[in-house]
């Protein structure tokens, strides 16, 4: 019984490394698309980009064009902050805490996919103005 119990308190831990691994990751890849955008590195924003958003804006410019008029608060921001993640199968949603250029607060929703190669890319983002009813 003591041997049964050891381990599936292993297995659970593992497993929630696993989950801080992959959500670590997850941040990773939202912050570097986000150090992107402050440089105003088309190229390296779009390495981001899961496949289906490739097939929507082909190309790396059109890409950040769609984000700078789309996502203000995301392109150019005072802050930036990591808030409550979610795990599901090989999905991970992020919420991103955001004061914009104007001092006004936004909520953004990541959501990203696991990819064949152990990646994360990114597959969407919903900005919505910090209180607004989703």
């Amino acid at each position: 019984m003591r041997v049964l119990l050891v381990l599936i308190f292993a297995l659970l831990g593992g497993a929630s490394a696993r989950a801080a691994n992959d959500v670590a990751a997850a941040q990773g890849v939202i912050r570097a698309q986000e150090q992107a955008f402050v440089r105003d590195d088309a190229s390296a924003a779009y390495s981001h980009a899961a496949p289906a958003i490739r097939e929507i804006f082909p190309a790396p410019d059109i890409f950040m064009s769609m984000v700078q008029s789309g996502y203000a608060p995301v392109y150019r921001h005072k802050s930036f902050e990591f808030g409550e993640s979610k795990i599901e199968g090989s999905s991970i949603a992020q919420r991103v805490h955001i004061i914009d250029a104007n001092g006004e607060a936004w909520e953004a929703l990541y959501t990203l996919e696991q990819q064949p190669d152990g990646s994360y890319k990114i597959t969407g983002c919903t900005l919505l103005k910090a209180g607004q009813a989703v």
